[in-house]
């Protein structure tokens, strides 16, 4: 399994940050790569549909949320990353000052169509590119 795990702080109570990402739907908000989410029922599970700027879709599911700790899991059911069996871990932590957080987003995965090294590099990217308009967004 390989793993990526990357965090970044802000200048921002966690709470504004969680209310701006801690939405399952809400990553076209924030990650500059997703045009749109949609998100539907399919029995029990939550599922976001994610269009790709520049063309491409990606399918996922939430497997469990908790505001209270702002932390959500969720994993890839399709899409053109070189990944298998993914999944992650979105989490806002507040830091001890009360003014600033630590967003902290994991995965684990198996390289699927690439190599561990390339397959690790496109999934820190996608979290870099994250993390950079999280910090525009809120001031850094």
């Amino acid at each position: 399994m390989a793993k990526v795990s990357l965090s970044t702080t802000l200048p921002v109570p966690a709470r504004i940050v969680w209310d701006a990402i801690g939405g399952f739907n809400s990553l076209a908000r924030w990650h500059p790569a997703v045009a749109k989410s949609e998100e539907t029922k399919e029995g029990p599970a939550t599922i976001r549909r994610l269009t790709l700027h520049g063309g491409g879709s990606i399918v996922e599911r939430l497997e469990g949320k908790d505001d209270k700790r702002r932390t959500y899991i969720y994993s890839i059911l399709e899409g053109p990353l070189p990944v298998a069996g993914y999944t992650a871990t979105l989490r806002v932590e507040e830091n001890k000052d009360g003014k600033s957080c630590t967003v902290a987003w994991s995965s684990a995965f198996e390289p699927s169509g690439a190599s561990e090294p390339e397959a690790v590099k496109v999934i820190r990217g996608i979290y870099e590119a994250g993390f950079d308009s999280l910090r525009k967004m809120f001031g850094q």
